[in-house]
């Protein structure tokens, strides 16, 4: 006679990680980095991701690691990065992040910010400077742009740099930056001429040990705190003429580093949802009530399945949209519909399998309530879901609806 227990039959017919073979699509140059940053997170970076959280820590030691397997602005050509496609990127994105989003954050600063904006703007002694040592983590960037008062109009912010002689002097704070304590370089946007408005921003190459510039650790955060966030703050920072990029004036340069960054997310968000899902999964196979897995109830057999959706879904967004990035055909709408969409999925997922996991849901021993909280604060880093859905609202009416 078959065994038609719920544990045996639910193991059943598709993986349920991977429900429509969605990685089916993966070239094997895809499927062997995807494989190489799953089982390094796996064996280095999981065990020690609740410790980590609790402490509110990141130590810097991660980033040789992680740049030995070449993961440090990978999706770059030259200067030592990697030069792979974007979809391979976001396959990484998605695996640190199925661990923790810190991870992705951590990854996505170094590279799709700091390090793509060099590489995209900055002179090529910037690009000899830095980039090699970023690509082996030998030296970690931040990227300057949200202040206090300026978060989603950025073209508002307050930071100054003003010619002397043949330098530049940069006043102000920065809020809100990954990595900022952890920094050797930052890159710092500040307005150059404010009659200009924002077509007077420019963006500079700060070595963070110039006299004046300080970073101070933002305290007693309840997300993403196995990631370091800091407060920048530049007091008659005095860099030479050629620290500033080059070319790019205006919100043009971080807003293209910004789609970089958002991009990797919407990767990232499918990587925390899956955690989730799988936690919830495994979890109602073996927990027993009334002499049954909580499998087996109608109820849980529906929360299994609505997540299992929502983390499918989201994985066929990041794929498409990884497709047309790698065509050259991505247009920045398309990156606010894969961020919006995908982090609310991630977020709906994580809140659902808290209830599959009931008090245990909360506790460190699993990863489920770590997810949920980080994905709190990346529903609005990035670009607010509010200012996606206008970005959206704007690629299909052609108004601008911003102001």
């Amino acid at each position: 006679m078959a065994d038609t227990s719920p544990r045996r039959s639910a193991r059943r017919g598709p993986d349920p990680s991977d429900f429509l073979a969605l990685d089916a699509e993966l070239s094997a140059e895809e499927r062997d980095i995807r494989d190489a940053v799953r089982d390094y997170a796996a064996a280095e970076l999981a065990p020690r991701i609740s410790e980590w959280y609790e402490s509110n820590t990141l130590p810097r030691d991660i980033a040789k690691g992680l740049g030995s397997l070449g993961l440090l602005g990978m999706h770059l050509e030259g200067y030592g990065c990697a030069g792979t496609n974007a979809s391979s990127y976001g396959l990484a994105c998605r695996e640190l992040e199925a661990v923790d989003s810190g991870l992705r954050s951590f990854v996505s600063v170094q590279g799709s910010l700091a390090m793509f904006a060099i590489h995209r703007w900055g002179s090529e002694e910037h690009k000899q400077q830095w980039l090699p040592r970023m690509a082996t983590g030998d030296a970690l960037g931040c990227f300057g742009l949200t202040e206090p008062d300026a978060g989603s109009d950025p073209g508002s912010m307050r930071t100054r740099a003003r010619r002397d002689g043949d330098d530049w002097v940069l006043d102000g704070t920065k809020m809100w930056i990954t990595n900022g304590t952890l920094a050797d370089v930052a890159v710092v946007w500040a307005q150059t001429d404010p009659d200009a408005g924002s077509k007077g921003i420019r963006g500079f190459v700060v070595p963070t040990e110039t006299p004046g510039f300080t970073a101070h650790e933002i305290k007693h955060k309840l997300s993403l705190r196995a990631s370091l966030t800091a407060e920048l703050v530049l007091e008659g920072v005095r860099v030479p003429g050629d620290a500033v990029f080059p070319e790019v004036t205006g919100l043009k340069g971080p807003l293209s580093c910004l789609n970089e960054a958002r991009y990797g997310i919407l990767w990232g968000a499918v990587g925390a949802a899956r955690s989730c899902f799988e936690a919830a999964l495994s979890y109602a196979m073996d927990r027993e009530q009334f002499g049954s897995p909580i499998a087996g109830f109608q109820l849980t057999q529906r929360k299994l399945t609505d997540m299992v959706v929502a983390v499918n879904q989201a994985g066929l967004t990041a794929g498409r949209i990884g497709r047309l990035k790698d065509a050259h055909e991505l247009h920045p709408s398309q990156v606010s519909f894969g961020k919006m969409a995908n982090v609310r999925a991630a977020l709906d997922v994580a809140r659902t399998a808290r209830t599959v996991l009931g008090g245990n849901g909360i506790t460190l021993e699993y990863p489920v309530f770590r997810h949920m909280t980080n994905l709190e604060t990346v529903l609005t880093y990035e670009g607010t879901e509010e200012m996606h859905a206008l970005s959206i609202g704007q690629a299909l009416t052609g108004l601008a609806a911003f102001r």
